[in-house]
């Protein structure tokens, strides 16, 4: 895995992670922050919302399924945005089995909803990392 800090064009990069469960927040946040990512954190839609005014981050993982707004009620009130609606958004999902042959499941969710991708919150976390450095660097992730 290529880390962000030995890239020679290393741009520090700010990630907005949106999810109700904390201990997958406190897990995917450690992982990527040691990859020289900074990560601030949400737990609902509305205060991702919120922050994203303010923090005006290069990538938003978005939890599907949350309290007081799920990912999809965030994701569209996003696109509708001017100021946000070409930002890059990952769905953070667990509704598709884990095995690759229903892969399509996440992926037929995540691009109808207007996301650019999605991550299965059982992968490991160096897939995880992968995905979103991908994203980052403004490649497809790997293997989709």
């Amino acid at each position: 895995m290529i880390y962000l800090k030995q890239m020679e064009d290393a741009k520090i990069f700010t990630i907005l992670m949106v999810d109700d469960e904390k201990d997958f927040r406190d897990i995917v946040s450690t992982k990527l922050k040691t990859l020289g990512i900074n990560v601030i954190e949400a737990e609902n839609g509305q205060e991702g919302l919120k922050k994203l005014k303010e923090v005006k981050p290069d990538l938003l993982l978005l939890d599907v399924n949350m309290p007081v707004m799920n990912g999809i009620e965030t994701l569209s009130t996003i696109r509708k945005d001017p100021e946000l609606n070409e930002l890059k958004i990952i769905l953070l999902t667990n509704y598709g089995d884990p095995q690759k042959e229903a892969a399509w499941q996440d992926e037929r969710l995540a691009r109808e909803a207007g996301a650019m991708d999605y991550i299965r919150k059982t992968d490991d976390l160096d897939t995880i990392a992968s995905q979103v450095i991908s994203v980052l660097r403004g490649h497809e992730s790997p293997g989709k």
